[in-house]
């Protein structure tokens, strides 16, 4: 939690128009696995569908996403990211790196390796007991924590 608190207060000294927390998280996961739908993300997220309705509705609002059919001919829509949300998305990532870069600048290469390796097991530990699954470009031990 103060990692997470470091980033936080990282990001608002550098820019105060940085993604909120739940856009992160929401644009976070359509990057990864692409469009999705309020009740897509509601239950990858284990969220009441009211919440997500409200939290996309003001990623429609800033043009961060954008709804578009659904690429299998469901009859729900989707939300897609749009350019913007991509480069916003995509700053808040560096920054979030960055922050992390500074708190560990004096570990050694093998701390940092261990540390990435913890991480992995963590997230995925955490995950298995919400039996929610975070998807991933890589499925190895190699996959970004």
């Amino acid at each position: 939690m103060l990692l997470s608190r470091h980033q936080v207060l990282a990001r608002r000294e550098r820019d105060p128009e940085r993604l909120e927390r739940s856009a992160y998280l929401l644009l976070s996961r359509i990057d990864t696995q692409g469009p999705m739908s309020i009740g897509q993300l509601a239950e990858a997220f284990g969220l009441d569908t009211s919440t997500v309705n409200r939290q996309t509705a003001a990623l429609l609002r800033c043009g961060l996403a954008e709804r578009v059919a659904c690429p299998d001919g469901g009859m729900a829509r989707k939300l897609r990211i749009t350019a913007e949300g991509g480069r916003r998305l995509a700053g808040d990532r560096e920054v979030n790196q960055s922050c992390l870069a500074r708190v560990v600048a004096d570990w050694s290469p093998e701390e940092v390796r261990e540390l990435e390796d913890v991480l992995i097991r963590l997230n995925r530990s955490a995950e298995a007991l919400e039996g929610r699954f975070w998807p991933r470009a890589e499925e190895d031990d190699t996959a970004s924590p």
